[in-house]
């Protein structure tokens, strides 16, 4: 298949996939869109909202319409790190009788994983995901086995001031390419959402692609070229986050306490590529890479105290210095 059939097959995949989830999940599309792109980037993603938005029906609802294995993991306070990756166990050969260790597979071997209110559990048991996000296999003992491909993290998570929750290491965070909201829906989606849930059964839903489309997807998506302007654009926005680089600027020094790491800008460019071939082109844009900053960038910021104690949000900072950025390279031009 050439890389231009292999373009409008991504689109006409997306689009299945859209029409799919409308059957189960009312509104949410940029929600949908930014998951979808993560996928196909090969990246995971952390869905963040207050109970009952359909967090975890739209990651199961995902899962359906794809030809994948899916294993859904409640994060709980008691969970351990074995109850993720598996453990090994003594079996008796029953030929030789003699006992020998037997590594028994967790849930986390599958192609899709939900990690449902992964904040509800302790850091010790959070990091149990870590090298299977980053490497794409598990350690256990001496061994190490690989994950089945593709492999996707989906986790859910409730707001950190919410009673019962434990906050993300920094560095499992950054192993997510997105963290995406999930605000409440409008008031003509959530009469739809009433009207669907207090009716008839649920409505059922087709797989509609493969785990080979998907490879194809995030293979396709690392040909797609980026302009030399755009890439500047890159890591002019992910450097200006760090407070501590020589030319920071006075606004970034007193909103955050760190910045992105070069990760940000890796994964800001492929999810540009992707998002460029959903759109119908064939090079990425500065308004792809515009788009899709906050969902790349707000969980890698930490913001200062000050910031806090001002109501000053993680998006608003991004925001701003998007346009300071923006700002800077039009005086340049």
């Amino acid at each position: 298949m050439s890389d231009t059939a292999a373009a409008a097959a991504l689109v006409n995949g997306f689009n299945k996939l859209k029409a799919a989830l409308s059957r189960r999940i009312v509104g949410q599309e940029a929600v949908i869109e930014q998951v979808f792109i993560a996928i196909a980037a090969g990246g995971h993603s952390l869905l963040e909202g207050v109970p009952g938005l359909a967090k975890t029906l739209l990651v199961k609802s995902l899962a359906d319409a794809m030809h994948l294995s899916f294993r859904r993991i409640q994060f709980t306070p008691d969970l351990m790190p074995a109850d993720i990756t598996g453990t090994e166990i003594i079996q008796e050969d029953a030929e030789t009788g003699r006992r020998k260790l037997v590594f028994m597979k967790g849930p986390i071997f599958s192609q899709i994983i939900l990690a449902d209110e992964i904040n509800r559990t302790p850091p010790k048991t959070q990091a149990a995901l870590l090298e299977a996000m980053q490497e794409k296999h598990v350690t256990v003992g001496q061994e190490t086995f690989e994950l089945p491909k593709p492999f996707f993290v989906l986790a859910t998570q409730n707001p950190i001031e919410q009673e019962g929750t434990y906050p993300l290491p920094e560095a499992q965070k950054d192993r997510f390419l997105f963290l995406i909201r999930v605000d409440y829906p409008t008031r003509e989606d959530e009469r739809e959402i009433v009207a669907r849930t207090t009716g008839g059964a649920q409505e059922e839903i087709e797989a509609v692609i493969t785990a080979e489309e998907l490879q194809a997807a995030q293979q396709l998506a690392r040909k797609v070229p980026v302009p030399d302007h755009v890439t500047d654009f890159v890591l002019d926005l992910v450097r200006a986050t760090r407070p501590n680089e020589a030319d920071a600027l006075p606004y970034v020094k007193e909103m955050l306490g760190w910045g992105a790491g070069p990760r940000a800008s890796q994964m800001l460019v492929l999810a540009g590529k992707v998002r460029a071939l959903l759109q119908g082109r064939t090079h990425v844009t500065t308004d792809d890479i515009e788009a899709l900053a906050l969902p790349a960038l707000r969980h890698r910021l930490v913001p200062t105290f000050h910031a806090e104690a001002e109501g000053i949000t993680v998006d608003m900072i991004i925001k701003e210095i998007i346009q300071k950025v923006k700002k800077a390279e039009a005086k340049v031009l």
